[in-house]
Formats: C-alpha cells, sequence, structure tokens
C-alpha cells in the first residue's frame, strides 16, 4: 500500500505531507526544516545525527542540507505525518519564541515526547479538517507551541568546506541545476585531481557531484509539476535526458511516477499527461 497527500496549511512557508509507504527512501536532502510524528510501523534512517528507529508516536526531525535515508522496518509499510518549514519562516518563528532571528537547528532526530506528539497530531488535524482553511494565526500558535518545545541553537561547524574553490564548485552546481557538468570540469574549477575532487566534495556534502545535482533537479521538477505543463516538457526543463529518467527518479526517490505525485498535490491531472500512459 502507498498513499501521499499535501495540504496548504494557509501559512506561507508552510506544507503539510501525510504519506504510507513501504518504499525504502534513497539519501537525499530537504531544503526546509521538517517535523513530523510517526503513526504506525517503524523507520529506519542513517543521517549525519547517527542511525536511528522511529516508531508509532515518536517524533521525527529533520534540518535544511541534512542527508538522510528512509528504510521501512521490517520492509513494512510505515506511515507518518510532516510539516516542512522554509529557513524564512523558522527565522520568523524564532523571532516570535526568542526575540532574536539567529540560526536553529533539531538536535535530535528522533524524540519520545508525549507531549510534542501531541501538539502536532493536534495542529495536523486542525489543517486536515479546515480544508485547507485554517486561518493564518491558528496556524502560527501552534507551530509556535510545538517549536517552543524542540528548537535550539545551530551547530555551525557541522558543515565545513576545506577550500574557496571545492566551494565555488558547489555554487556552479547550484546556480545550473539544469546543467551536466563533467568531474573533469568540476576538478579544474577545484584545482584538483577527479578523484580528489569527488572525496572533498563528497565529505563536505554528503553527496557525490552526480547525486548532489540530482537533488535540485527533483525540486525544480517538483515545483513544475504543480503546474499543468506536460510531463516531457518539465523533464527537459528539469534537468532530466527525457520524460522516461524523469519517472526513474522519482520512482526511486519518492516510490511514486510524476503523475501520482502531480495528484497528490494538485488532485488533478493533465490532458497532455493523460494523453500519454506509457510514461507513467
Amino acid at each position: 500500500m502507498a498513499g501521499f497527500r499535501q495540504i496548504p496549511t494557509g501559512l506561507p512557508g508552510l506544507r503539510a505531507d501525510w504519506a504510507e509507504s513501504s518504499h525504502a527512501f534513497p539519501r537525499h536532502s530537504h531544503d526546509e526544516y521538517g517535523i513530523g510524528v510517526m503513526l504506525a510501523g517503524g523507520q529506519l534512517s542513517a543521517s549525519g545525527r547517527g542511525q536511528v528507529t522511529a516508531g508509532p508516536g515518536d517524533v521525527i526531525t529533520v534540518n535544511p542540507g541534512e542527508v538522510h535515508d528512509g528504510i521501512p522496518a521490517g520492509g513494512m509499510p510505515r506511515r507518518w505525518a510532516m510539516f516542512y518549514l522554509t529557513p524564512g519562516l523558522m527565522a520568523e518563528m524564532r523571532i516570535g519564541l526568542k526575540g532574536n532571528s539567529a540560526e536553529v537547528e533539531f538536535e535530535a532526530p528522533v524524540l519520545q515526547q508525549p507531549d510534542l506528539c501531541r501538539a502536532l497530531k493536534s495542529l495536523q488535524t486542525q489543517i486536515a479538517d479546515d480544508d485547507h482553511h485554517a486561518p493564518d494565526a491558528s496556524v502560527q500558535e501552534g507551530m509556535l507551541h510545538l517549536l517552543s518545545l524542540v528548537i535550539q541553537p545551530a551547530d555551525r561547524n557541522r558543515l565545513s568546506w576545506p577550500s574557496k574553490k571545492l566551494r565555488r564548485v558547489k555554487e556552479m552546481i547550484d546556480d545550473d541545476p539544469t546543467g551536466n557538468p563533467s568531474l573533469d570540469c568540476l576538478a579544474l574549477e577545484a584545482g584538483l585531481t577527479r578523484f580528489q575532487t569527488l572525496r572533498a566534495f563528497q565529505r563536505a556534502t554528503g553527496f557525490t557531484p552526480h547525486a548532489y545535482i540530482m537533488q535540485p533537479r527533483f525540486d525544480l521538477a517538483c515545483g513544475l509539476l504543480r503546474t499543468s505543463a506536460p510531463l516531457a516538457e518539465i523533464a527537459v526543463s528539469s534537468g532530466y535526458s527525457d520524460q522516461s529518467h524523469m519517472n526513474r527518479e522519482f520512482k526511486r526517490r519518492y516510490g511514486l511516477t510524476p503523475l501520482a505525485y502531480r495528484t497528490a498535490i494538485t488532485g488533478c491531472n493533465s490532458v497532455q499527461d493523460r494523453a500519454t500512459p506509457t510514461m507513467v
């Protein structure tokens, strides 16, 4: 069994996801902060904060840029609900809580706090029951309450770059995620051999350059899937070689096809997509 649902929260910068899946998610990262609760089943995950296991009632968190995976315990389906906050919204929340916008992080990847679990479930139920129309103030108050239970000052030493040139390699990829720079090109920019560039980049980011560039492409495609553009057009615009390539990446990452993801976040399929069922 697999399912995915995304609901607008009424608060800019905050989204709510509900999912049920037995899919094993490969190593990836998010641009946002994530906090949610396991509703059923179990999840195994490895990240920069260690190897963790989460079961029903456990609160799970992720920080922006944190590389992690997600494996179903025992290969059985698990069900969870998550909130994702942009760094900008988190900064606003920090001001509301502490009077300043200093960078924060979730310290523990899994928390067993009944009060926090109840706060999460209450806010998730409110958003779902209000059918997308929860007032901004009400949602913000609920989020402020649950964040007050968990946020900590950020550890600024967690990610370090060995050189400005290697940082430039990352910037080259970030500036054009649809590009396809060769390892030779990246090594030349870094002033290192290809092998040294590969090793140094992976130590700094948790990804090889190729795996790293697939993340912003995936994020770009997810954004375009909110529009009515044809899947083939979205694939090319996002840097994939073709629609089949994008389809394989979505299945590997989400356990869903791009069309299924579009349906989950918009509630409809486009005419163009229905005309090409062999690519779904």
